[in-house]
């Protein structure tokens, strides 16, 4: 029964990546679009967008924390639990290695000029793709943890 639960938790946590996935990619998209709505930005559709994703992202969070705590408590599995914990942490940063980025890109766009810019832009989505990286080698360990227990 125990084998069975921690499947059916980590298969939760499979659907949760994928609704940040996909409020990922909205977010994005409505970061493009009102980027093309310069120079007078349409800043309360996208003030919308990322509201909906702030929502998205919370509600993910406190059931991939529910998910940890039940690893931890009920199941005796800290080990997964410590994936989690390690997946939260570098969630939080990529959502605000997004953010940061979406601002560097926006005064990149009002200030084609400045190299500065155009320099952020680069090393923001560097660390981006690092942290997506982490992300994904967390991912893997969690799902190679959860398989050697069984």
């Amino acid at each position: 029964m125990t084998g069975e639960t921690v499947r059916t938790l980590l298969r939760r946590l499979r659907a949760l990546q994928g609704e940040r996935a996909e409020a990922y990619r909205l977010l994005e998209q409505g970061h493009r679009a009102y980027l093309s709505s310069a120079p007078d930005y349409d800043f309360p559709r996208y003030r919308q967008r990322v509201h909906e994703a702030t929502l998205a992202f919370s509600r993910a969070s406190r059931e991939v924390l529910g998910i940890a705590g039940r690893l931890r408590h009920e199941l005796a599995r800290p080990d997964l639990a410590q994936h989690l914990t390690r997946l939260q942490e570098r969630e939080q940063e990529k959502l605000q290695l997004t953010a940061q980025l979406q601002l560097a890109q926006q005064q990149a766009q009002d200030q084609p000029d400045v190299d500065a810019h155009q320099q952020e832009v680069r090393e923001l989505k560097h660390r981006l793709i690092k942290t997506i990286e982490a992300i994904s080698e967390i991912l893997q360990d969690l799902k190679y943890d959860s398989e050697e227990a069984e």
